[in-house]
């Protein structure tokens, strides 16, 4: 017989958490700005011992009781807005995939924040050279040995959705996740480990072990195989947070296959309509109307009573 609570211990062993890393939580509040259909809010949080990470969230432009939140992970704040915060310069590398603004547009306060590339090592190195990533990862395997990359991510990505279930103006029960690619990682990791969370959309980030980078040392490195060698699989991880909803959108690195392994999962039996996955079958960048079904996803448990 399945059990849950041995499952989630055996992937936080595996996770692992840092030693003398203690640091006093904290979020303030920068700057506003008003962009027509929604506004923004930037804070600096406190992600580690003296390192801090750019967080934005953004509201509809009206709306009056409490709403529903979605945290949207992923490299940095303005990929997920389509355009730099101060020049509202049009940023054409994430086109379509404004997850930010589109969920703002939809009722939802949503909130980013910058990955820890950009925050666990200072470097001069562009924000989109993925050596920051080797940079950083490197670090923090030397620094934390008994932690991970996909530990980092998750913490920073907790600290994201603490700062959506802390804002009053959020309805704490109803508070999705939705990344892309390394966005789509930090969303299922954070979706199957943190109850607060309600449902998961995660867009082509590979399900299965081979499907894609997991042995990068930004996620786990070295430790995948010992993740391998004591059987554990993403349908194990899924397990610990069933029947929790979870959508795919597959389009590349994702397919039928991983739905296949998705269904593996325990915990979903007799519960229709919690996994879903949308194959475009189209490359690695959900075209918009996928976009949308994990949206209408959302709404579905977000937002319906």
């Amino acid at each position: 017989m399945f059990d849950r609570n041995a499952e989630i211990k055996r992937w936080l062993g595996q996770i692992g958490a840092p030693l003398n890393y203690e640091y006093e939580h904290a979020l303030t509040l920068r700057k506003r700005y008003d962009f027509g259909d929604f506004t923004a809010e930037l804070y600096m949080q406190a992600n580690g011992p003296g390192t801090f990470q750019r967080l934005l969230k953004v509201l509809p432009r009206h709306f009056s009781g409490r709403l529903p939140a979605v945290a949207v992970p992923f490299y940095f704040p303005e990929a997920m807005l389509g355009f730099e915060l101060e020049t509202r310069e049009l940023l054409p590398a994430f086109k379509g995939i404004e997850m930010l603004a589109h969920l703002a547009e939809r009722g939802y306060v949503a909130a980013t924040a910058d990955a820890y590339h950009l925050t666990y090592v200072a470097s001069a190195r562009d924000r989109l050279d993925f050596q920051r990533w080797a940079d950083c990862g490197e670090a923090l395997n030397k620094e934390h040995p008994e932690w991970s990359g996909m530990g980092k991510l998750l913490a920073d990505t907790r600290l994201l959705v603490n700062a959506l279930s802390d804002d009053d103006r959020v309805d704490a029960d109803r508070i999705g996740i939705a990344g892309h690619s390394l966005g789509g990682k930090m969303a299922f990791y954070a979706g199957c480990l943190d109850s607060r969370i309600k449902a998961i959309m995660a867009s082509d980030f590979g399900f299965g072990w081979n499907q894609t980078n997991w042995n990068d040392t930004w996620y786990w490195g070295a430790k995948l195989d010992t993740l391998k060698d004591l059987g554990m699989s993403h349908a194990g991880l899924l397990s610990c947070a069933a029947p929790k909803p979870f959508c795919l959108l597959a389009g590349c690195y994702d397919n039928g296959d991983s739905y296949d392994m998705m269904r593996q999962a325990n915990g979903y039996e007799g519960h229709s309509g919690h996994l879903v996955i949308f194959n475009h079958a189209t490359g690695h960048r959900p075209p918009g109307f996928v976009l949308e079904k994990g949206y209408d996803f959302l709404d579905k448990w977000l937002k319906e009573d």
